[in-house]
């Protein structure tokens, strides 16, 4: 057959338009049960695994239906491995069910039967070798047959069937890599075959390493897939418990209920904990605002005193104001009593000097020939930083929180210290009581990112006793 005719069959049996982006493509993930599972339709998902397979790139491939979550839940490798595998994909009724209870939205069924044919018209199209591993002896190479005749030009590299020992494989490794297979299906049942393509992946040259469970049974023609109105209807599972009952009977009848009532609880524990959440974030809200108001009303002879004396020291306003970043990366404008001279050298000069702290994202001097002698007092017993009640007043801050940084601190951040910002910055934090700026920015993020973890109205209520003690302290002020 001439590679025109070949190309133009190719393209009929092919039912998908190639999503218009680039070999970088990236899916889109829904977290599902805990776990991060593709959201994407099944020609995004072909192409993305194609193209994993043409540029060489390592990536593991899992699937993701009721009995995958009911053996993860005893199986603590399993689960390690679901959770970092590079794709998870959603397989049968029982995860789109689990997406409904949750108020989830997913893509398409990318159950591997339904995925095999268009993936591999799709690696015969771009030449991408592939090999077949697991199943009873003859499996595999009747699955290849089979996929050969439904697939025009597709190059199965190699076959192995499953039932190797230990000691078989370093030579079916072996055998694997020789072959020069680009994508590796691995037909070794839940859990084995995805822990071991973890345990083994840094072994295996094929860039790409499908776990695909009975799929090669199905392709063999071993075992006959269910009518299709009964696979669009999500009920395939009935047919295969009346083709299997003595060997599916408690995957289906008791892990399916097993595996509904789970999903059921877990949504309603989400929900649940999205009320009690949203409830603790109004009951912070309104202690923010009462505690702002009066504080603003006790502390006004304070506020007026601390503002003259700072004009009466030194030329300038009395308030500073300063950009800063609050929740989400959302800059916002800070207000401080001025305690440092606005004629002063600037912190680029101060930078040549010795200094007690420049850990590349702050900088810190104790003895600042900037600040003036009410500003070293006000610094001291953390008076400048009162007038910020006005922006938990107004909203931009909160009693308690991460303290909030500048923006070219922020842009120094990396991925981990980016989580300082999933919270309403505060006046005071775990760390403004446990040592201030003596404690290194590390140890801050650790505690910031463990206070938004875990915060709680009490918790904020605890940390704000104890900050008076820390500010008369004044342990790491400077």
């Amino acid at each position: 057959m001439q590679t025109a005719q070949i190309h133009t069959l190719a393209q009929q049996r092919h039912p998908f338009k190639r999503p218009s982006v680039g070999p970088d493509r990236r899916l889109e993930y829904q977290k599902l049960l805990g776990y991060d599972v593709v959201k994407a339709g099944m020609a995004e998902t072909v192409y993305w695994i194609a193209d994993r397979a043409q540029s060489r790139t390592p990536t593991q491939i899992a699937f993701f239906n009721a009995h995958c979550a009911n053996v993860a839940r005893n199986d603590w490798r399993y689960r390690d491995t679901l959770e970092n595998v590079d794709a998870l994909l959603p397989d049968g009724s029982g995860v789109s069910l689990a997406a409904k209870l949750d108020g989830k939205v997913l893509g398409d069924n990318l159950n591997g039967t339904d995925l095999f044919g268009p993936l591999c018209r799709c690696l015969a199209f771009r030449k991408i070798p592939i090999f077949f591993l697991g199943g009873a002896p003859g499996v595999a190479e009747d699955a290849a047959k089979n996929a050969i005749a439904d697939c025009i030009n597709l190059n199965v590299a190699g076959t192995q069937h499953g039932f190797f020992s230990p000691r078989e494989e370093d030579a079916i490794i072996d055998q694997i890599n020789a072959s020069g297979a680009r994508v590796l299906f691995v037909a070794l049942g839940v859990p084995s075959q995805d822990v071991w393509i973890a345990r083994v992946r840094h072994r295996i040259h094929a860039p790409v390493v499908l776990g695909v469970g009975g799929l090669l049974d199905f392709v063999s023609g071993r075992i006959p897939r269910a009518p299709e109105w009964m696979r669009k209807s999500g009920t395939e599972w009935m047919y295969r418990l009346k083709c299997e009952p003595r060997r599916m009977w408690q995957r289906y009848l008791v892990g399916n209920v097993t595996f509904t009532l789970n999903a059921a609880k877990y949504a309603l524990g989400r929900r649940r904990r999205k009320i009690v959440g949203a409830l603790d974030r109004a009951a912070a809200r309104m202690m923010d605002i009462g505690a702002s108001l009066a504080g603003i009303l006790c502390l006004s002879p304070l506020l007026i005193g601390t503002a003259l004396a700072v004009r009466l020291e030194s030329k300038g306003p009395a308030i500073y104001r300063q950009t800063r970043i609050g929740e989400g990366g959302k800059p916002f404008e800070i207000f401080k009593f001025r305690s440092m001279r606005i004629d002063g050298p600037t912190q680029a000069q101060l930078s040549q000097q010795k200094h007690d702290r420049d850990d590349g994202v702050t900088f810190k001097l104790k003895r600042d020939p900037r600040i003036t002698r009410v500003g070293s007092f006000i610094r001291k017993f953390s008076i400048d930083e009162l007038p910020q009640l006005w922006n938990v007043l107004k909203g931009d801050m909160s009693l308690v929180g991460p303290r909030p940084a500048l923006p070219a601190e922020v842009e120094k951040y990396s991925k981990v210290e980016r989580r300082r910002l999933r919270g309403k910055p505060g006046i005071t934090c775990f760390w403004q009581i446990m040592g201030r700026a003596d404690l290194p920015f590390d140890r801050q993020v650790v505690l910031d990112v463990a206070y938004l973890q875990k915060r709680t109205v009490w918790m904020d209520i605890a940390i704000l006793v104890r900050t008076p003690i820390a500010v008369l302290t004044a342990r790491g002020a400077y």
